[in-house]
């Protein structure tokens, strides 16, 4: 295979500068030679910024072609890439910038004021603040690139995505591995062996809907191996059912990522609607992140055909695929490890279990290492024999299917979002009207799980609807929004242990015995 008809980005559009590499949310479209060019220029343009091999530049824009040129340009410059979540607070901002050490920021005028309060509070110099837009105190991206060539950049070495990611612990860490030193072309050529493990195929004939933010770990993955595969790839700016299918029948989409949460939507469409659209095209339509009801797995079969793929995986490497024929064998599962991907099961001791025993999910997976940016003890606690885990509990059948029996004992996912309660219980703590709190899921027929608090007054504080009110006002600006609890119960004694565990299950069983399981069935 010569080397113009091999993946990556970099290769294929000096090959076909006037391939559409990608569609804004609003409809421009992004030539391959053009999108190149504006990634080079940010490349001489960061250099000039200081920023050398290892270091980290964060972005805080939407989808579309801005936040993948920045992506473009760390990739070939050895930078780490760090998206923020757009609906973060300042706090929760800043804390990324500093956690990552960041060496500039992008920020686009959309989300400035918070992004801006974010820089201020983590102490990033103003000369490192870069805008999309009119953004006071920054220096336009236009502006910058304007001021350089689009001539290929010297030393080009691959750079890397570290995405943030936490458990329970709290505060996101970032999933930091070592930069490989390859050529950014060959290391995205080894990148595309995720849509290798699907059966996706290269070439210009494909199109990739993006349906979800890019800050997510999977999106990027999905959108930006599109691209080196030389798809073209098409950016949603927020979820609309309709107009996701009025989009595949446009671009005659051949792949996509979802959630379950988007198929709920598709399915609650009407007929003439669903009917009304040509989405022959699609030949991938995979998901994942949350887990996705039997009865909407079904009716998507039913609707899609065997073009719905399912998989399991995580920020720090590994994971699963189930393809449809696998899924109609094995409903429920969440499929088989992909070739480079080891499961262990594991009992509380750290001893393997047999065949459909239910214990602890480690993976593995073949040339990848990570580390937990600034957390050793984090890193250390979730290995095992080289294997690491995110504390989902599961078994395996005969025939090596992996069935979860539990996303984390206090991990919510809504809407396919993931969602930490210690982060959010700290800052209920924080308030004076608290004595002891309790964060988790309840069940929600539309986003899988929504978030419940449970709170301990302090002495002599009257619990019910006005407690309630301004203790969610208290997060304002300081959790985003979706962090919120729909709603908030109170209680007169938290159950801890004696030395003060919180049993977080006699808190939690109640509401999903209510929806007819316990919250390990579910």
């Amino acid at each position: 295979m010569s080397d113009v008809t091999r993946p990556g980005f970099w290769r294929l559009a000096q090959a076909h500068p006037g391939r559409l590499a990608c569609v804004d949310p609003d409809g421009t479209e992004h030539r391959a030679g053009d999108l190149l060019g504006r990634a080079n220029r940010l490349v001489h343009a960061l250099r000039d910024m200081g920023l050398r091999t290892g270091d980290v530049v964060c972005g805080l824009t939407p989808n579309g072609a801005d936040g993948l040129t920045l992506y473009l340009a760390a990739a070939q410059a050895g930078l780490y890439y760090t998206p923020i979540n757009w609906h973060f607070t300042a706090p929760e901002i800043a804390h990324i910038l500093a956690d990552s050490e960041a060496k500039a920021f992008v920020v686009h005028e959309r989300y400035a004021e918070e992004g801006i309060r974010g820089a201020e509070a983590a102490g990033l110099p103003t000369a490192a603040r870069i805008s999309v837009g009119g953004v006071p105190g920054c220096v336009g991206l236009d502006d910058l690139v304007g001021r350089y060539p689009d001539a290929t950049p010297e030393n080009r070495t691959a750079g890397l995505a570290m995405h943030y990611t936490s458990g329970t612990s709290g505060r996101p860490k970032g999933v930091r591995r070592p930069l490989s030193g390859l050529d950014p072309d060959d290391a995205a050529e080894l990148l595309t062996f995720l849509f290798h493990v699907f059966g996706i195929e290269p070439g210009p004939d494909h199109t990739h809907l993006v349906t979800s933010p890019t800050y997510h770990t999977a999106v990027t993955q999905f959108s930006t191996i599109a691209l080196h595969m030389g798809h073209t790839v098409v950016y949603m700016d927020r979820w609309e059912a309709e107009e996701a299918l009025r989009l595949i029948e446009t671009y005659r989409v051949t792949s996509t990522h979802m959630v379950p949460t988007h198929f709920k939507r598709w399915l609650y469409l009407p007929e003439e609607v669903r009917g009304r659209y040509d989405v022959s095209s699609m030949r991938w339509l995979i998901h994942g992140a949350a887990p996705c009801p039997r009865a909407v797995k079904e009716a998507m079969l039913e609707w899609w055909g065997d073009c719905v793929y399912e998989y399991y995986a995580a920020t720090e490497g590994g994971g699963t695929i189930s393809t449809p024929d696998d899924w109609r064998a094995h409903p429920g599962s969440v499929g088989r490890p992909w070739p480079i991907t080891d499961l262990m099961i594991v009992d509380d001791d750290g001893n393997e279990v047999p065949t459909g025993q239910v214990g602890t999910v480690y993976m593995k997976m073949t040339g990848s290492d990570f580390e937990y940016k600034g957390d050793r003890e984090k890193t250390a606690a979730g290995r095992l024999r080289g294997y690491f885990t995110m504390g989902d509990l599961g078994h395996v059948d005969a025939d090596g299917y992996l069935y979860l029996s539990d996303r984390r004992s206090d991990l919510i996912i809504s809407g396919g979002v993931n969602i930490y309660p210690a982060e959010i219980e700290n800052e209920l703590l924080s308030h004076p009207d608290v004595m002891d709190v309790a964060v988790f899921g309840v069940p929600d027929a539309e986003w899988g799980q929504q978030i419940k608090a449970v709170v301990e007054p302090a002495d002599s504080v009257e619990p019910g609807p006005q407690l309630a009110d301004r203790l969610l006002r208290s997060l304002d600006g300081r959790l985003a929004r979706m962090k919120w609890p729909k709603s908030i119960d109170f209680i007169d004694e938290m159950p801890r242990e004696p030395n003060g565990k919180l049993i977080k299950r006699k808190l939690r069983d109640p509401y999903w015995q209510d929806n007819g399981a316990t919250s390990e069935q579910r």
